[in-house]
């Protein structure tokens, strides 16, 4: 990303401009994991960019739409005691996520024209702003994919493999458009230099996103209902059956113990990584953007840490949703605070 980006009143609206939309894609993905665990996902089977906006109006568009809904697998196998009413209900969550993502393209179109009139824009955030509109792109084409995968066959389900693809390439674009942010809010001179420190973040971004993967197949297998206990594994710190499929291979991504033993695995490792990294940032000048934020991505992963294990442990029936999107949310937080970290410690300008 260019550095011909100044730091002052002109460019700050387009930071707030990208802070929001930081807020929002966030908003948006909190709004996919309900999507998922009410099994709304599936509900409207068909893409309308415009006229999609609005939902079913009269009793007959709503029997129309209740209709298509019938003529996919997950009616037909799994939820053939649907009445209108239950499908409203689901359509809901589907019709919202759908909507806010509309929203998403409204605002940074108008952000844009407006800025593009106002001549916000310096030459070096040409190139990051056709990426960041490319990135908006794929993650629509990459989440009609993703439903595309649940409306055939006899999936019931989006594939979970496809999930975890749609909810990454939301996270390249939340962080993108995160740093992009920081870029016209942040002065490089008030970055400490820390390069030792910079491999461990290195090391532990690259852990958070295989476990933010793993998570993703956690919703979509709805892994945690296997084993609902901690910190044992029903009964067992390392389980049986965690080889049980063949290929081998598959266990990885398909075995719903194999995928809650790596998640949880994963989690322990980025706890003592976290640790290490705010011992270490700590050890920077005091009163600077380092030392003052160093232990905040330990703390957020405390708090995702409980989250899980609330969510897993209250799994026996059925999901806790509200404790499960909360999971993924404060997952967000902890990859933002990693990110944050990734900036200040870069050498100054």
């Amino acid at each position: 990303m260019s550095t011909d980006m100044l730091v002052n009143a002109r460019t700050r609206p387009v930071a707030i401009w990208l802070l929001v939309g930081v807020f929002m894609i966030m908003g948006q993905v909190w709004l996919g994991g309900v999507t998922r665990l009410t099994g709304s996902g599936l509900s409207i089977t068909e893409w309308d960019p415009i006229m999609g906006a609005i939902p079913p109006l009269s009793h007959e568009t709503w029997e129309k739409a209740f209709h298509l809904y019938q003529q996919t697998p997950q009616y037909q196998l799994e939820n053939r005691y649907f009445t209108l009413q239950d499908f409203k209900r689901i359509y809901f969550w589907e019709w919202l996520h759908r909507l806010w993502a509309r929203a998403m393209g409204v605002v940074f179109i108008a952000g844009f024209v407006i800025f593009l009139v106002q001549r916000r824009f310096t030459r070096g955030m040409v190139g990051p702003l056709v990426i960041l509109f490319l990135l908006g792109g794929l993650q629509g084409l990459v989440g009609w994919i993703m439903v595309k995968s649940g409306l055939t066959g006899e999936h019931t389900r989006v594939n979970h493999i496809k999930l975890a693809i749609h909810f990454l390439t939301a996270m390249v674009l939340l962080v993108y458009t995160f740093w992009f942010a920081l870029l016209l809010l942040v002065r490089r001179q008030q970055c400490f230099p820390a390069k030792s420190l910079r491999v461990w973040l290195w090391v532990s971004v690259a852990v958070l996103v295989a476990q933010l993967a793993y998570g993703s197949f956690m919703a979509g297998l709805h892994a945690a209902m296997a084993a609902p206990t901690w910190p044992d594994i029903n009964g067992y710190a390392i389980p049986p059956g965690l080889w049980r499929e063949k290929p081998p291979f598959s266990n990885l991504v398909n075995n719903v113990i194999t995928v809650q033993f790596i998640h949880r695995l994963l989690a322990y490792v980025l706890f003592i990584l976290l640790l290490v990294i705010g011992w270490k940032a700590h050890k920077s000048p005091a009163g600077s953007l380092l030392r003052r934020t160093s232990w905040l991505p330990f703390g957020i992963a405390c708090l995702q840490i409980l989250l899980g294990i609330l969510t897993v442990t209250h799994s026996h029936v059925h999901i806790p949703i509200a404790l499960a999107v909360s999971h993924q949310f404060v997952g967000m937080l902890l990859l933002l605070s990693l990110i944050w970290m990734f900036f200040i410690s870069q050498k100054p300008a």
